[in-house]
């Protein structure tokens, strides 16, 4: 796993560009799925029934795409440090992208890419585009632009 240490908010002025990452593989495990199934409601077969989706489009269970995608916050924080705020907040995402499904069993991990960075809010605003990759795919699973914003 390889972090980035930003030493202030203002710090990450003028990054444009730098790849950070990436994190961790993360094993996407049944259990993960059933849980994420429950917590949101969906509980659709090709996420919670192994035996039925063995004969389904992906040969297997996959994960929501939604909770791939909630992924990216993990793999944030475990990719950029930011020293000297009182507080980071999620202020959205911008282009939202699901490329492959993520079979259960599968490992991934996220890589970032800061694409925009300025003064806004009272802090500073990060555009980071978290590719979720997926091992051994050539694909990713998920690509998000994050917008978050740092305060000193």
């Amino acid at each position: 796993m390889a972090v980035t240490v930003i030493n202030s908010p203002a710090e990450l002025l003028g990054k444009e560009g730098l790849t950070i990452g990436p994190s961790e593989w993360l094993e996407m495990t049944q259990d993960r799925v059933n849980t994420f199934a429950d917590a949101t409601g969906d509980h659709q077969w090709i996420h919670v029934d192994p035996e039925r989706a063995k004969s389904g489009p992906f040969g297997g269970t996959i994960a929501h795409g939604y909770l791939t995608l909630s992924l990216a916050a993990k793999f944030m924080d475990e990719i950029l440090t930011i020293n000297g705020m009182s507080m980071g907040i999620n202020y959205g995402t911008d282009r939202v992208r699901f490329l492959s499904p993520v079979l259960v069993g599968k490992r991934v991990r996220g890589v970032g890419e800061f694409l925009e960075i300025k003064e806004a809010g009272g802090g500073i605003q990060s555009v980071l585009r978290v590719t979720i990759e997926i091992e051994g795919e050539e694909k990713p699973a998920c690509v998000v632009d994050t917008i978050s914003r740092y305060y000193a």
